[in-house]
């Protein structure tokens, strides 16, 4: 592979994004660790917006010094965005185009819930600009969805995938497999099913027991048993082999697509670009006068309303990032992708090159190889102990 082909390899290749979080949910499935939070007396939605636009334009104006940037994506997640009101989405997307240049082909994507898509809808978020969707199906067997705590079922997820494709030029969604009781057979025939519906896209997770879940207190309790390594291992092997015949091989851990369909938005994360991070509990990383910084929102809704409604933004993290944490961060991030990374990169983050003989020990037993004269990936074998090999590398 040529050096020009690693993503993010050269000044400004990683992009700039925009996200958006909404936090809330019309329920808390029993797996998810994210900042998501069910308000049963209803959510001031066109409040919250105007707070988010107000954060907007703080993050803008501490940007307004630094080389002027195009926007590559903008990246509604959640809770559940398809909660909003499309003249939320709206508002939203139009101060992003206020503030900053959007790239002429900004991916600008939605995550939504089954349960929560009507067409109507729909067709207002796809007039505010929103020209990518993505929707958390997670699994097409009745059963399971209820033992995720999904709110929609089988059903649904298909009438939401048929809108969302007659809606949307660019569709994807998530699968959650390696549950309970799951054999590769079964998976084998949920993912064909799911392959014949996908567009252009897919995320595939494995089945991860979060603390402070609920999933986690049954695991504890004996109540919930997860695939063992080996048949997680199976089922992983199962997932490769059938996406890539399909035409969507993982370009990322989790993640699936066409050639030219990954997600731009999660390129700019796993490329250590910089990217503004907007509404409760929001992550961002920002490059100003030359330093990197690490930006995070308060979680609690309520609270971060209050903080923006008294000083503009509602971030309680902003901390500036050493050089060391920097070049670990594109380590950790950068070999998720199946292109691996640039290793003069890393070795320019970092101040030190990354040690040869690890390098050496880890292609030996097969874990990594190296991409022309800089870049180094980890193979199929090393995915499913990529957190090990991570580790390795940066001790």
């Amino acid at each position: 592979m040529p050096e020009a082909a690693f993503p993010g390899a050269g000044p400004g290749d990683a992009g700039f994004a925009v996200y958006v979080h909404w936090p809330f949910c019309a329920a808390k499935c029993p797996y998810c660790d994210f900042n998501s939070h069910v308000r049963h007396g209803g959510v001031d939605a066109l409040g919250f917006a105007d707070a988010i636009v107000a954060e907007l334009e703080y993050n803008a104006a501490r940007l307004a010094g630094e080389p002027a940037r195009a926007v590559r994506s903008i990246f509604f997640g959640g809770g559940t965005p398809s909660l909003m009101p499309p003249e939320a989405v709206a508002r939203i997307i139009s101060t992003v185009s206020r503030l900053w240049p959007l790239e002429a082909d900004c991916e600008i994507t939605l995550e939504a819930n089954p349960s929560s898509v009507e067409a109507g809808r729909f067709r207002g978020y796809r007039d505010a600009g929103v020209n990518r969707v993505s929707l958390g199906v997670q699994s097409l067997i009745d059963e399971q969805l209820r033992f995720l705590g999904r709110l929609h079922d089988r059903a649904q997820a298909l009438a939401a995938l048929e809108v969302a494709h007659a809606t949307f030029p660019r569709v994807s969604f998530d699968m959650i497999y390696a549950r309970p009781g799951q054999d590769a057979a079964a998976w084998r025939a949920e993912l064909a099913e799911a392959l014949s519906l996908a567009g252009e896209h897919l995320s595939l997770y494995q089945l991860t027991i979060e603390p402070d879940t609920q999933f986690a207190r049954l695991h504890e309790a004996g109540r919930l048993v997860v695939p063992d390594a080996d048949l997680a291992r199976e089922l992983y092997d199962v997932t490769q082999e059938m996406t890539a015949h399909a035409g969507l091989p993982a370009y990322e851990v989790s993640n699936h697509a066409r050639p030219g369909a990954q997600s731009r938005h999660n390129m700019v994360y796993w490329t250590c670009g910089d990217f503004v991070g907007v509404g409760p509990g929001a992550h961002g990383r920002l490059t100003l006068s030359g330093e990197r910084y690490a930006t995070a929102c308060e979680r609690n809704p309520e609270a971060w309303l209050g903080r923006v409604n008294a000083s503009g933004h509602g971030m309680v993290v902003d901390d500036r990032l050493a050089r060391d944490e920097i070049a670990d961060e594109y380590l950790l991030m950068g070999l998720r992708l199946a292109t691996g990374i640039d290793t003069e990169r890393f070795a320019e983050m970092a101040g030190r090159p990354l040690d040869p003989e690890r390098i050496a020990d880890l292609e030996a037993h097969g874990m990594v190889a190296r991409v022309g004269n800089r870049g180094l990936r980890v193979t199929a074998e090393g995915f499913p102990v990529l957190n090990a090999v991570v580790a390795d590398l940066a001790a």
